[in-house]
């Protein structure tokens, strides 16, 4: 999981994601999308392979990408499941703010 929010952590990466979540690309294309060195871009997209939030396939001379949307949806169930507020417990009966007892 940390894995994940490393790869998460980064804005390019983000982008990436966002890019893909539109449909699979090569990398060419996805470089294309970037000011950054192709270097750079193959940098981040193994971060993103590593973290299993994207898939490549090889066809011909080039490595398609697909993003990995089961691991980003559990991913973000797991985060939702952090922050969301605990249930509460009932107040005890008969303090202060209990109303049958008025």
């Amino acid at each position: 999981m940390n894995q994940i929010f490393v790869a998460l952590s980064d804005p390019t990466r983000r982008k990436i994601l966002g890019l893909l979540a539109q449909g699979d690309l090569s990398a060419g294309q996805i470089a294309a999308q970037f000011t950054l060195s192709k270097p750079s871009i193959s940098h981040h997209l193994a971060v993103l392979k590593q973290a299993d939030l994207v898939e490549s396939r090889r066809e011909g001379q080039s490595l398609i990408y697909a993003i990995h949307t089961t691991v980003l949806a559990d991913a973000l169930t797991g985060l939702l499941n952090l922050v969301q507020p605990r249930t509460t417990r009932a107040p005890a009966r008969g303090g202060p703010d209990d109303d049958r007892n008025a």
